[in-house]
C-alpha cells in the first residue's frame, strides 16, 4: 500500500527546464545508446568476452564524461567463493552526498542475450537502426537503454540546477543475462561504495507507451538440465522397438506431466500468490505473445495473474539428433533445459525441491534422471509503502502526464532480493523503457524512442527532487 498523502508536483519552472533539457540532448542520446548498441556484449560462455570489456569501458566513459563522479572504475568478482573465475566486467562509480541529502543508486546492465538466429531480424542484430518511432537492436532497450537512461539523467540534472547535492552511485552490471553470477562478490566487496538510501533498478517494462509502470513484482527463477537415460547405448529401432524403452519416449511423456490439460503447472509443492491484478485484456495479450489464430491462452484464473502471481514451467532446450540427422535409432540419452518460474512468496529453492521431487516420482519405465546446472533467483515483492515510492510515482506523473500503473512482471530480476537483503533500509523502486512491443531477449528487439525520453525525463525529475530532499 502507499501513503494517503501524495507529494506535491514538481516546480513549473524546473519541470520545464528538465523537458527542455532531455528534448534538446535527445539526438546526443541516441547516438550514445547505438554506440552502446554496436558491441555485442553477450555475456554468455562461448562467446568473446573481449566485447563484454569493450561494452564495460564504453560506459565507464559515458560516466567519466559526466564529470559529476569521485571516481569511476570497472570492477570484477569471483564467480564463487574461492574460484579462480571471474565475472564479468562491471562499472561502478559514486558521488558522496552534501548538506544531508539521500543517496540514489542507479542500476542497470550493459551484457545483452544472444542474437539468435540472424535470418529472423528484419536488420542485422548488432547495427542499431531506426524504423518510425522505434530503435531496432540487441541491447537497444534490455538493458543498455536503461544504462544510457541513468547516464542522460544524470546530465540533464547537472544541467538544469548545477552541481549537485544528491549522493549518486551508478552501478552497471555486465552478466545479468547470463545469471549474475559474480553479483553476490561484487556486493560484498563493494558494499560501502553501494550503500544508497533509494535503489533505482531500470531494467523493466511499462504499460503501454503513454502509461509508466511501478514494478511490484517480479516471479523467480529455478532453471537446470536433466537428463533422462533409459538405454546402455543406442539400439536399432526396428529390432528393439516397441519392448526397449527409448529415452525420448520417456523424456516426451515426463515433461507432459508438468502440466495439467489447461498448460497450468501440475507439480505438487509449486506455489501461486494472491494479489490483486487488472482487468484482463486478452486481445491485448494475444498481440504481445503473437499467438496464432486458433491457438487458446494456457493456464486459469485472470491472465496477469498467470504471469505475475503464478508458477510457470517451460522446455526452453533439447539435446536430440535433428530432423535432418535422425536415424532409425533408439537413443539412450535425451537432455533438456527447463525453466521454472516462481511466484512472489516462494523461495526458489523450495520450488526447485518441489520439482525434483515430482520429476523424481514421474519418470516412466524407471528412467535415471541427472540434474545438472542448477541456477536459482528469488522472487521479490517491492515495499510501496514509503517516501521513495511516492517521490517515484510523482516524478512519472510530471514526467509522462499520466497516472503510473503498479505492475507485477512474470521475468525475474534475482539480484534484487540480494540488494534489499543487503540495504533492508533502502526503497527498492524498479522502473523501466520497455514497453508492450519491445520483444526484449527475441528477434528485432525494439526501444520505443518517446519511452525512452519519458523515462530519462522521469529519472531527471526524481534526481531533481532527491536534490531538494532531506533524508
Amino acid at each position: 500500500m502507499t501513503s494517503d498523502a501524495r507529494p506535491a508536483p514538481t516546480a513549473p519552472e524546473l519541470l520545464a527546464s528538465l523537458t527542455d533539457s532531455v528534448r534538446d540532448r535527445m539526438p546526443q542520446t541516441i547516438a550514445e545508446l547505438s554506440q552502446l548498441v554496436r558491441i555485442p556484449s553477450v555475456s554468455w560462455d562461448g562467446f568473446d568476452p573481449a566485447h563484454v570489456r569493450a561494452s564495460a569501458e564504453a560506459t565507464a566513459e559515458l560516466l567519466r564524461g559526466l564529470k559529476v563522479f569521485d571516481r569511476v572504475d570497472i570492477v570484477q568478482a569471483p564467480v564463487a567463493a574461492g574460484s579462480d573465475t571471474l565475472g564479468q566486467p562491471a562499472v561502478l562509480a559514486r558521488r558522496e552526498p552534501r548538506a544531508g541529502r539521500p543517496t540514489v543508486l542507479l542500476y542497470a546492465h550493459h551484457d545483452v542475450q544472444p542474437p539468435g538466429d540472424e535470418t529472423l531480424w528484419d536488420s542485422p542484430a548488432f547495427e542499431p537502426t531506426v524504423r518510425g518511432d522505434r530503435l531496432y537492436g540487441r541491447g537497444a532497450a534490455d538493458d543498455k537503454a536503461g544504462v544510457i537512461a541513468h547516464v542522460a539523467a544524470i546530465r540533464t540534472l547537472v544541467e538544469t540546477v548545477g552541481d549537485p547535492d544528491v549522493g549518486i552511485v551508478v552501478f552497471i552490471e555486465g552478466e545479468e543475462e547470463f545469471g549474475s553470477r559474480s553479483f553476490r562478490a561484487l556486493l560484498d566487496a563493494h558494499r560501502d561504495t553501494l550503500a544508497a538510501d533509494v535503489i533505482v533498478v531500470a531494467d523493466s517494462d511499462n504499460w503501454t507507451i503513454d502509461t509508466p509502470s511501478l514494478t511490484v513484482g517480479l516471479r523467480g527463477n529455478a532453471a537446470f538440465t536433466l537428463t533422462i537415460s533409459t538405454l546402455a547405448h543406442a539400439s536399432h529401432s526396428g529390432m528393439l522397438g516397441g519392448a526397449a524403452p527409448d529415452a525420448m519416449m520417456a523424456a516426451v511423456r515426463l515433461l507432459a506431466s508438468l502440466h495439467n490439460d489447461d498448460g497450468s503447472v501440475a507439480v505438487e509443492g509449486m506455489r501461486a500468490h494472491e494479489q490483486e491484478v487488472p482487468d484482463d485484456d486478452e486481445e491485448r495479450f494475444r498481440h504481445e505473445a503473437g499467438l496464432l489464430p486458433g491457438v487458446t491462452p494456457i493456464g486459469r484464473g485472470r491472465i496477469l495473474s498467470r504471469l505475475w502471481a503464478q508458477p510457470a514451467i517451460t522446455v526452453t532446450g533439447i539435446d536430440a539428433p535433428s530432423v535432418q540427422n535422425a536415424s532409425n535409432t533408439l537413443l539412450p540419452s535425451v537432455s533438456v533445459k527447463i525453466s521454472a518460474r516462481v511466484a512472489p512468496g516462494q523461495s526458489a529453492a523450495e520450488a526447485f525441491e518441489a520439482l525434483r521431487a515430482h520429476l523424481e516420482a514421474h519418470a516412466p519405465f524407471g528412467a535415471h534422471l541427472e540434474f545438472g546446472h542448477v541456477d536459482l533467483g528469488n522472487p521479490f515483492l517491492v515495499d510501496t509503502s514509503g517516501w521513495g515510492a511516492d517521490e517515484a510515482r510523482q516524478a512519472m506523473r510530471d514526467a509522462w502526464g499520466a497516472e503510473p500503473q503498479l505492475t507485477g512482471v512474470g521475468g525475474s530480476i534475482p539480484f534484487i532480493a540480494d540488494l534489499a537483503e543487503a540495504f533492508p533500509d533502502a526503497h527498492v523502486l524498479v522502473t523501466g523503457v520497455e514497453d508492450p512491443d519491445t520483444r526484449a531477449h527475441s528477434p528485432n528487439e525494439s526501444l520505443h524512442l518517446g519511452v525512452l525520453r519519458r523515462a530519462i525525463l522521469t529519472e531527471a525529475v526524481l534526481l531533481a527532487r532527491l536534490n531538494n530532499r532531506s533524508q
